[in-house]
C-alpha cells in the first residue's frame, strides 16, 4: 500500500518549515486549490499553468506544489478564460494545488537563493534585500576569487541557462548578492552594500547603465532558471519527510 499525508498535515508541516505566516506577499501562500484529502503523489513546477496542470494530471498526481500560483494581487477575482481552464483542469484531477512564494525564495535551507548560493561556491552567507522588512536573498564571498567569465560560468552551469550579463565592476570577482526572480531594483541594495556582482533573474532597460556607472557586474539569469531549485528541492524534502513520492515537472521558460 502506498504511503500518504493528509492535506492538512502537509499544509500544517509547509507552513511552519516555511514560516509562511511571517511577512507579506503579492498573493496567498499555502492551499489556493482543494482537491483530495490524502496525498500520495506530489507534483512540482515553478509556475502554474495549464500545461503543468494537465502533465500533473497525467502522472497521477494528488497535489502540486508551485512557487508562482494562480492568484495574485491586482487580479480578476473572476474563474473566466485562462484562469477557469486551469482551476477546470485541477478538478478535473481532483487535484490541490499548493504554493509558496517568498517564503521560499527566503529559506535558509530549502531556497532559491541559499542553494544558488552553495551551487556557485559562495561561503560565509548572510541574509540580504529587504521585502517589506524581511531579507528574500543572500550575499557571500568566494573564497578565492573568482574572474567575470568564471562567474558566468558558475551561473550558466547552476542556472542551466544563458545569462544575459553587463560585466561591469571589478576583476576578480570577491562578493555576490543574489535574489531569484525578478529583482531589478535590489541591485541598489547589491551597489549600497559595495558588493562587486549581483544575480536575479530579470532585467529591465535602465539596469545597464546603472551597472556601468556604478562598476557592479550584473547577471540576469532568468526568473524561470533562479526559481528551479528551491521548488524541486521542497518536493524531494516532502518525499524523504512523509515517504510519499514526488515528481518536478519542468515547463521551461526563456524569460
Amino acid at each position: 500500500m502506498s504511503t500518504t499525508v493528509h492535506r492538512a498535515t502537509l499544509i500544517a508541516y509547509l507552513d511552519e518549515l516555511l514560516d509562511a505566516r511571517r511577512g507579506s506577499d503579492y498573493g496567498p501562500n499555502g492551499l489556493q486549490v482543494e482537491g483530495k484529502e490524502e496525498i500520495g503523489k506530489i507534483v512540482t513546477g515553478v509556475s502554474s499553468c495549464h500545461e503543468l496542470f494537465v502533465r500533473a494530471r497525467e502522472a497521477g498526481a494528488d497535489a502540486v506544489l508551485v512557487h508562482h500560483g494562480i492568484f495574485w494581487d491586482g487580479m480578476p477575482r473572476i474563474l473566466t478564460g485562462v484562469q477557469y481552464r486551469r482551476v477546470a483542469e485541477l478538478i478535473r484531477g481532483d487535484m490541490n494545488l499548493i504554493a509558496y512564494h517568498l517564503p521560499l525564495d527566503r529559506h535558509p535551507e530549502l531556497g532559491n537563493n541559499v542553494l544558488a548560493a552553495r551551487e556557485l561556491g559562495l561561503k560565509s552567507l548572510e541574509p540580504f534585500g529587504l521585502h517589506e522588512g524581511l531579507p528574500v536573498g543572500f550575499r557571500g564571498h568566494f573564497p578565492f576569487p573568482v574572474s567575470p567569465t568564471d562567474l558566468v560560468d558558475r551561473c550558466r552551469k547552476t542556472y542551466a541557462q544563458e545569462p544575459l550579463t553587463f560585466l561591469e565592476g571589478p576583476d576578480p570577482v570577491k562578493t555576490v548578492g543574489i535574489i531569484s526572480g525578478g529583482a531589478q531594483r535590489e541591485v541598489w541594495d547589491a551597489i549600497a552594500e559595495g558588493l562587486d556582482a549581483y544575480i536575479t533573474g530579470e532585467v529591465s532597460e535602465w539596469v545597464m547603465n546603472v551597472a556601468r556607472e556604478a562598476k557592479i557586474h550584473y547577471l540576469a539569469c532568468g526568473h524561470y532558471a533562479t526559481e528551479r531549485l528551491g521548488i524541486r528541492a521542497l518536493g524531494e524534502h516532502l518525499a524523504g519527510r512523509f515517504g510519499i513520492e514526488a515528481e518536478f515537472i519542468d515547463v521551461p521558460n526563456p524569460v
